[in-house]
């Protein structure tokens, strides 16, 4: 048996437990009558029913046509069989009744009863209409923050309560108040915060089952319920009545606020309490029956454009985060490296989640953005959440309690949401929430006091906050399920690119390794080709007049030209034009023993099609020279090029005037790069004779590889240069820095410059070594290798550009990224070096130095 305890009984000790459905009793604006469950017999009333009806016998056991009068007796079972819940009463305005006097009704069946409420009813109100005035100001109304702003602001102009708050729920059951219309005089509450155990959980639940609560008067006058037990000992249950009595508890914390009455609206969203529209006013008010059911139609009005309102919202931060992951998708293609591409995001995905900061963790690099822990904090913070994460998303309100280390910054991070990257490593994404009372907005007014009564100042909003503050120290705002389904798809995302980056790491791992074989092979190749072209070149034949002077002068141009026309290919991948590629391949080729021609229009190749070209053309001059017409004296070479009708290139070698050709009985790897590259790689076509007296070959490469310029298209005929013939200035009386770090390259530069009159030479094979030689040698001009094996010589030539001193770079194999953007302009010479070439750079240097 439940009994209801008595007024002074009540304390805070207890109050989580009093039965506030069971009161005993009810309030003074009206009064009740508890009829058996057919509403013919009166079984219980309250204590002034008699005075407020005009009843003059004994209530208990009279029939209720004799209370109220047949017609109302009538209209009110007629009444109470259309409403059989008790959350949805009946309502019945002005009802006369046998005393002359209108009432405002409202039935209900509960617990074996009916139970009748009366309100004297003075005016004729049509709630209808004013439902409608309220609903119609915010039914087009599409954002969750001024839905709540507007409704306070009508509530408080439409009902006339001095202050109007919306309360939500967060939860763990604590409120904050979002929303506040109030007297201009008045403390504002916007912000505050309260703790759960100021409304009870048996407070909830009647919210939920009657969701509107008048208090008409909180001096706490009350009106007891005569019996208050039945035959039973059971007290009337009364959690649907409109009249039931209030909580001394409730009704002294509205009275040390200086409230005198209120009103609440239940906010219900999906069958729970998610908060409330509180409305209090400073003198006693009580609003009629049609009023309340108005702010009630209002109410669930309210609620259910709320839940819109909240559903449109989840859904547009799913399409949010939908855009940012599509946008993630799309970079993650334009990025190699995963980590570049995990930092570049984090300000997309740090506006997927209410955050204050967000970092990543990943190949042992941290990054972060906004308020996050410190630097040195992230190895033992990412140990932890992969041991408790167990390689799963993981997050924490409370991060001080589950790692104490966090305790040094809980003001800065005491919320945490990790998202694992690796199964193997402790890589991941964190997202980073501050302590809950560094985000308050809340404090009150420091010089209010409020009244305290028998239960002191516990009963007061500061007091409730202070407690509040007590629950949630140390604690950010939690994650919401909405927060976890966001990060299980930020997961999904990243999970998919690193492993796509693996699998594609892996494929390239895999080509890189089919390239190097493939690469091995061809520099194998091209080596022993570059070797018997050296030895063809010093073994051919040389014209009987000719010394031995005139000889090595010869070969050395052709070794030279060599190089050159091996620099020319190297550097073919950026495209070039036919006819020069021509040039720098046979060059070495050209004697006064025999003769090259080349004839045919300016047509540029693309940079595939001119690295396949170069190879096959190398191929063919390889071959010329060891077995072709090129081999011995009096060979002929002639290659012509023309543009076919359909735009494709036709390139024509033919040989003459050389050995006997026979068909190859076996063919090697050059003969097949020369029969299978262009048709494989370009799509076009290859065919070689061999004819007795030459070989002849056809090359067709396809017009989308090939561009010409305007008014180019006539033939033009060409001959390879000869290396070897510039005429040079020798210098005397001049000294020169040189750092190489190959010896037998240092010592052959040495001797060509000997050769040319510079004997004053001061070698260094590292940086180090040419700035200690610079502090006591001032050289006249110097010649510097760019790359040194370990370093490079940027830091000499910085040196020599501080102090004024032209210099010279040289390369084998044209490459500057070592060279900051400031030396790009200094000119450069080729290795191996030509004593010529190197000479002429000298003279145009030292007559137009750079400073």
């Amino acid at each position: 048996m439940h009994s209801p305890l008595p007024p002074q009984a009540v304390n805070l000790t207890n109050c989580d437990r009093e039965p506030i459905h069971i009161p005993g009793s009810i309030q003074p604006h009206g009064c009740l009558l508890a009829c058996d469950a057919v509403a013919a017999r009166v079984l219980r009333h309250s204590a002034n029913a008699a005075e407020m009806l005009g009843f003059s016998g004994n209530m208990i056991g009279a029939n209720l046509n004799d209370v109220v009068g047949s017609q109302a007796s009538h209209d009110l079972r007629n009444a109470l069989a259309a409403a059989p819940q008790a959350s949805r009463p009946a309502l019945l305005q002005r009802v006369l009744l046998e005393n002359g006097k209108f009432f405002d009704v409202s039935l209900h069946r509960h617990a074996g009863h009916a139970i009748i409420e009366f309100e004297a009813c003075d005016e004729v109100f049509v709630p209808l209409h004013l439902a409608r005035e309220l609903i119609g100001r915010i039914r087009q109304v599409s954002r969750t923050d001024q839905l709540l702003r507007l409704s306070a602001t009508l509530l408080k102009a439409v009902l006339g309560y001095d202050r109007v708050m919306i309360y939500r729920f967060d939860a763990d059951g604590a409120g904050k108040v979002e929303s506040e219309a109030k007297r201009p005089d008045l403390e504002s509450f916007l912000g505050q915060y309260f703790p759960a155990s100021d409304i009870p959980q048996q407070a909830r639940a009647l919210y939920v089952k009657n969701p509107i609560r008048i208090i008409s008067d909180a001096s706490g006058s009350r009106i007891p319920i005569e019996p208050v037990f039945d035959q039973s000992g059971e007290p009337l249950d009364l959690s649907f009545a409109h009249l039931r009595s209030v909580s001394p508890i409730h009704l002294e914390y509205l009275r040390n606020m200086g409230v005198a009455a209120s009103m609440s609206i239940s906010i219900i969203v999906e069958g729970a309490l998610w908060g409330l529209i509180a409305c209090h006013h400073y003198s006693p008010k009580n609003l009629s029956l049609p009023q309340r059911v108005a702010a009630e139609m209002f109410g669930e009005f309210f609620s259910m454009h709320l839940i819109g309102l909240l559903q449109r919202q989840k859904l547009d931060v799913v399409t949010m985060a939908r855009r940012a992951l599509d946008r993630f998708f799309l970079r993650a293609t334009e990025y190699g490296d995963v980590a570049e591409l995990l930092v570049e995001v984090l300000p997309d995905f740090k506006s997927l989640l209410p955050c204050d900061g967000i970092g990543v963790l990943i190949n042992g690099k941290w990054h972060g953005l906004g308020t996050t822990p410190p630097a040195d904090a992230i190895p033992s913070l990412a140990e932890h959440v992969a041991a408790f994460g167990e390689h799963r998303i993981w997050a924490t309100h409370m991060l001080a309690d589950i790692h104490p280390r966090a305790d040094a910054y809980f003001q800065d991070v005491s919320g945490l949401l990790a998202i694992p990257l690796s199964r193997v490593t402790d890589d991941c994404l964190m997202f980073f929430r501050k302590e809950r009372l560094q985000t308050l907005n809340w404090a009150g007014n420091p010089e209010k006091s409020y009244e305290t009564g028998p239960m002191g100042d516990r009963l007061t909003p500061r007091k409730s906050f202070d407690i509040w503050k007590q629950t949630v120290e140390r604690q950010s705002e939690p994650w919401s399920e909405a927060d976890r389904e966001i990060a299980a798809a930020i997961h999904s995302a990243t999970v998919e690119v690193v492993l796509r980056q693996s699998e594609l790491m892996q494929e390239e791992r895999d080509k890189a390794e089919v390239r190097q074989r493939l690469l091995n092979e061809e520099l194998n190749h091209r080596v022993k080709n570059i070797l018997a072209v050296i030895k063809s070149l010093i073994a051919g034949p040389a014209r009987e007049s000719a010394t031995l002077v005139d000889y090595v002068t010869s070969l050395k141009g052709r070794i030279q030209a060599l190089s050159h026309a091996h620099d020319q290919v190297i550097r073919g991948s950026g495209g070039g034009e036919i006819g020069r590629l021509l040039e720098a391949e046979l060059s070495p080729y050209r004697t006064d023993i025999n003769r090259l021609g080349l004839e045919g229009p300016t047509v540029l190749l693309d940079g595939r099609a001119y690295a396949v070209t170069a190879l096959v053309i190398h191929e063919l001059c390889t071959n010329a020279a060891k077995y072709g017409s090129l081999s011995r004296s009096g060979g002929t070479l002639d290659v012509s090029w023309e543009l076919l009708d359909q735009g494709d290139l036709q390139i024509r070698w033919t040989e003459s005037g050389g050995p006997p050709v026979d068909i190859p009985m076996s063919r090697g790897f050059g003969s097949a790069l020369i029969d299978r590259s262009i048709p494989f790689d370009l799509g076009g076509k290859s065919k070689v004779t061999y004819d007795p007296g030459g070989v002849k070959a056809t090359l067709v490469i396809p017009g989308r590889f090939l561009s010409v310029p305007q008014d180019q298209t006539a033939n033009i005929s060409r001959s390879p240069a000869t290396m070897g013939d510039t005429e040079v200035q020798r210098r005397t009386d001049m000294s020169l820095l040189l750092v190489e770090d190959q010896i037998l390259i240092a010592m052959d530069a040495e001797t060509m410059l000997a050769d040319n009159g510079i004997q004053d030479v001061v070698t260094a094979n590292s940086s180090d070594m040419a700035l200690t030689h610079l502090k006591t040698f001032t050289p006249d001009v110097a010649l510097l290798d760019i790359n040194l094996g370990s370093g490079t010589s940027v830091p000499v030539a910085e040196e020599l550009v501080r102090r004024g001193i032209p210099f010279i770079f040289a390369t084998g194999y044209d490459d500057r990224t070592a060279l900051p953007q400031e030396l790009l302009s200094v000119p450069v010479v080729r290795k191996p070096y030509d004593a010529d070439e190197l000479i002429s750079a000298i003279n145009r240097l030292l007559a137009d130095p750079i400073a």
